[in-house]
């Protein structure tokens, strides 16, 4: 399998607090066509590898290295990221008055491709939004404006499908969804999926993952992935919680 994503021993801080590495030697691996989910108890760094992925200011690399496409990405802006094909999706979304939902997504594209047809576009939303059950009337809202955490969980998936990168990072997607909701949400991501790209899902709970043909689970504690296994590996932390990985 063509490597896409290599985390290599990487530690990061919080650029507030320089006292505790917060991910502290992490390895990992994500191949084209594959769909990788990451567990872990409150404060193991799970977002914060989503963000360290993506460059965010709040975090510092200290050590290690990460590739994408099998180049090193440790010195490039998160815009630079992101137009290599890098997503990724919020624990909570913030509102962006002034832009709507269509013209933000309209941006985005346009930075990759400045050719895009108006029309072409507009059409694959509305197909993209009709796919997800969601109104085509917030396309022209503002964006997350007045949005319910569902509606929010919805436009990101539709973000990821319309811009269409080669790896995909949904942090806790699946929180504050009802069934129904879930359900749409899992239907977007199997839209997406192909043999080309990858998907990495952060989670707390089986809710979305079950549905999903899921390649590896890892289980993140104390910044470091401590055991990796198949979907079962899931199913055990649901009954068993993380206690067998949490340091005393």
């Amino acid at each position: 399998m063509e490597k896409l994503l290599e985390i290599k021993g990487v530690k990061t801080i919080a650029s507030d607090d320089h006292d505790k590495h917060i991910l502290n030697g992490l390895d990992l691996t994500v191949n084209k066509g594959e769909i990788h989910v990451i567990m872990g108890p409150n404060g193991a760094g799970k977002s914060t590898l989503a963000n360290t992925v993506l460059s965010s200011p709040r975090y510092i690399v200290t050590e290690g290295d990460i590739l994408f496409e099998g180049k090193s990405i440790m010195d490039l802006k998160t815009n630079e990221r992101a137009k290599l094909g890098i997503f990724m999706s919020f624990q909570n979304a913030i509102e962006i008055p002034g832009i709507t939902v269509a013209n933000f997504i309209r941006s985005a594209i346009n930075t990759k491709d400045k050719n895009t047809n108006l029309y072409s576009f507009v059409k694959d939303l509305n197909n993209k939004s009709d796919l997800l059950n969601f109104s085509r009337d917030y396309q022209h809202r503002e964006l997350n404006v007045g949005f319910s955490g569902g509606e929010r969980k919805k436009t990101e998936i539709l973000q990821m499908l319309m811009l269409n990168p080669k790896l995909a990072m949904l942090d806790e997607t699946d929180s504050g969804l009802d069934v129904d909701a879930i359900k749409t949400v899992v239907k977007g991501i199997r839209e997406f999926k192909t043999s080309d790209n990858a998907i990495i899902v952060i989670t707390h709970s089986m809710k979305m993952i079950e549905d999903l043909d899921v390649d590896y689970v890892h289980i993140l504690s104390d910044g470091k992935i401590v055991k990796t296994g198949k979907k079962e590996l899931a199913y055990e932390i649901e009954k068993n919680g993380f206690k067998d990985y949490i340091k005393d």
